[in-house]
Order: structure tokens, then C-alpha cells, then sequence
């Protein structure tokens, strides 16, 4: 009786062990990547905002984008953030908590730093408070120490990311002025700061350098030339792609795109990636050609260098964030444009 119940015990464990193993799914990092920037996610859980599926059932967020074909999430943090619901959170410890949660699911994770204490894009890169009055000297020690940081902290937690971004949308430079790229020597320093941060943590972390407007090559190439000429250190070329922000249909510069993917890879040797796309939550159609045609552009850049596609908030509903740029409908339903990401 006695080994029997010993037997029972060892299998019960074997079996407990095999659940749990299958529940926390290991990500295939050599994967073609689809994904979704989702740092507005807690907060619209925090606030009572509820997720359903198409039949209607309440799910979680993150299941109903891996139902969909994602394997990736990709989560800012800022500096020291306020608690506003929409252009707040996103610090340290809620961006480690948010990567917890989805890498237990099997998600892969991409950190994107702005170095700033809210939004940095092409029309504001301002540095954080605590940073204001620093010496550039400071400054190089400000994105160092604050990179190392954040990333120490996700090892902590078991969170290793595939990706790192060193800054966000920074064909203007960041940090500005100091950053700005009107000083590209500079610039390049700090860049190179958050390279040496990432690497220190895990050389294996591939950093992203990331500008706006993936169909404009012109822009690409004149901010990869000085990126060269200036020795920064970087492994990807990250690039957003929203035609509405161009006043464009996809249709008429999505050639453009999948040119400037194909240039980039060639011209710098560098691994390529759309890590923000995105289109009106009300032109479902549209979006969803939009992204198959995205896709299809980056699985096509030669030698495999065509990494991936990250849709930016595509559960950010408009009813909720004002953001009319999501995939998500009035009903808390995701969006058909979503289906793009299912296929193989």
C-alpha cells in the first residue's frame, strides 16, 4: 500500500510538472514575429474594461491576440510616469509585471525605452524631470544606468527580451537638444550607451534603432548614412508604418515599404522590422489587407532578415482611449483585421 501511494505521488508530480511545463509555453524565438504594443493594457483592466470574444465570452487580452495568431508583445516604459490613464503607468515595475504575464503565456517581449517620463516621437523628445538639468556626460550615464536597470530588473523577474529598443521614433534624435540630431556625434554616444547597457545585461538582446515612417527612404537612408558615419552600434532597423498619419491609402506607397525594407537589409547588412503599424478601427477591410501586405512585405526581405510586425494598441479601444487607430470594436470585440496575423 505504502508504494503504491509512493507511486501515485511520483506520478501525480510527473504529471503536475508536465502541466505546468505546457502552461508556461517557451517561445520559438527563430519565429517570423507578430505582435502588439499593449502598455495601455493594465490600466484598461484597472479601469473595467472587459475583453470578449467574437461568440461573446469574456477572455483575457493576451489570449485573445495569441487566438489570433500573435506570439509577441512589446511594452514602453517611461522614466518616472504620472498616474494619468492614458499618457501615464508604463514604469519600471509595471512594465516587468506586464512582461511576467505574457511571457507565461508563451509571449516573446520587446522593451521599448523612450527616455522620457511620457510620449517621445518625431514631434517631442523631451528628457525626463529627474534629467533635466543634468551635463551630457550625465546624460550618458542617465540612459546607461536607467537601461541597465530596467532590464537587471525583467532578469530578476525571469524575463529575458528578445528585442530592445534604444529610444522611440528618433528621426529628429532624442534627449533633445542634447540628443537632437543636429549634434549626430551625440546622438550617437547615447545610443551607443543604451547598446552597451543591453549587451551588458545579454549580448544576446538584439537592439532596435526605430524611426517613423517605413515607406520614406529617404529619411531612412540619410539617418542610417550619419548612424554609420557616427559608428553607432545597433543590430536592427525598427520602422513604423501608418499610412493614416500620411493622409495615404496603404495601396499607395506599400511598394515604397516593402522597397525601404528591402533597401535597409542590403544597404547596412541589418536585420529589419516593422515594430509599429496600424489602421482605423472603423475600416476593418482596409486594415486587414493593410497588415497581409505588411507582412508579406517583411517575410519577403531576403536571407531571412524581415523579422517580424508589431500592431501598435490593437486592443486600445477608441471608447476607452480615444485612439482611433486600434483593432478593436464598440464592443470589446477584436477587429477581423486582427485575422491577418493567423496566417502562416
Amino acid at each position: 500500500m505504502r508504494r503504491f501511494i509512493s507511486m501515485t505521488i511520483v506520478l501525480m508530480a510527473f504529471f503536475t510538472s508536465c502541466t505546468e511545463n505546457k502552461a508556461i509555453a517557451q517561445p520559438k524565438t527563430s519565429a517570423f514575429a507578430k505582435g502588439g504594443d499593449v502598455g495601455w493594457l493594465p490600466q484598461m483592466e484597472a479601469t473595467g474594461y472587459k475583453f470578449y470574444d467574437t461568440d461573446g465570452a469574456e477572455k483575457d487580452c493576451l489570449q485573445l491576440l495569441m487566438d489570433r495568431g500573435m506570439n509577441t508583445i512589446r511594452l514602453r516604459v517611461w522614466v518616472n510616469p504620472s498616474d494619468d490613464k492614458a499618457s501615464g503607468h508604463c514604469s519600471k515595475e509595471e512594465t516587468v509585471a506586464m512582461a511576467v504575464r505574457a511571457q507565461k503565456i508563451g509571449m516573446r517581449i520587446m522593451i521599448d525605452f523612450h527616455y522620457s517620463d511620457s510620449w517621445a516621437d518625431p514631434g517631442k523628445q523631451n528628457k525626463p524631470l529627474a534629467w533635466q538639468n543634468h551635463t551630457f556626460s550625465e546624460l550618458l550615464n542617465d540612459v546607461y544606468f536607467h537601461t541597465e536597470d530596467v532590464l537587471n530588473e525583467l532578469k530578476k523577474a525571469g524575463v529575458t527580451p528578445e528585442w530592445v529598443q534604444v529610444g522611440n521614433e528618433i528621426p529628429g534624435g532624442m534627449l533633445w537638444p542634447e540628443g537632437s540630431t543636429d549634434n549626430f556625434n551625440q546622438l550617437a554616444q547615447l545610443l551607443n550607451k543604451g547598446y552597451d547597457a543591453v549587451k551588458t545585461v545579454d549580448k544576446k538582446i538584439k537592439v532596435i534603432v526605430h524611426l517613423d515612417e517605413g515607406n520614406n527612404s529617404g529619411k531612412f537612408r540619410w539617418f542610417f548614412d550619419n548612424a554609420q558615419k557616427n559608428n553607432v552600434k545597433y543590430d536592427v532597423i525598427g520602422m513604423s508604418y501608418y499610412p493614416f498619419w500620411i493622409k495615404t491609402d496603404y495601396k499607395e506607397n506599400i511598394t515604397d515599404l516593402a522597397n525601404n525594407l528591402n533597401d535597409m537589409a542590403a544597404r547596412y547588412n541589418k536585420e529589419v522590422m516593422i515594430v509599429e503599424v496600424g489602421g482605423v478601427d472603423t475600416q476593418e477591410q482596409n486594415t486587414y489587407e493593410m497588415l497581409a501586405a505588411v507582412i508579406k512585405a517583411v517575410k519577403a526581405v531576403p536571407h531571412k532578415k524581415g523579422l517580424g510586425v508589431i500592431y501598435w494598441e490593437p486592443q486600445g479601444a477608441k471608447s476607452w482611449s480615444g485612439y482611433a487607430l486600434s483593432a478593436w470594436r464598440e464592443d470589446g470585440k477584436p477587429s477581423m483585421a486582427l485575422d491577418a496575423f493567423k496566417e502562416k
